[in-house]
């Protein structure tokens, strides 16, 4: 299984790349974990997980060619 990773802002600086896909994860949970082991600057910022355009707040089961958007603190003004 293979899931779609879109970043934005300072996450795409601390991946290098604003598309990606990621394999052997069963829920955003496990997502998580993968992220800090591959980019261990993303352990110390906080972000939200859209899946399939859903910003998500608890572990969610993602499923073949889901698409996870990793979104970094944003403000209004």
């Amino acid at each position: 299984m293979e899931i779609n990773i879109l970043t934005f802002g300072h996450i795409t600086d601390i991946t290098s790349k604003a598309e990606f896909r990621i394999s052997e994860v069963k829920d955003t949970d496990e997502l998580r974990i993968k992220l800090s082991e591959l980019f261990s600057a993303i352990r110390s910022i906080k972000y939200s997980i859209a899946v399939n355009k859903k910003v998500i707040q608890s572990n969610t089961v993602l499923t073949n060619d889901d698409t996870v958007a990793l979104l970094p603190p944003f403000s209004g003004g």
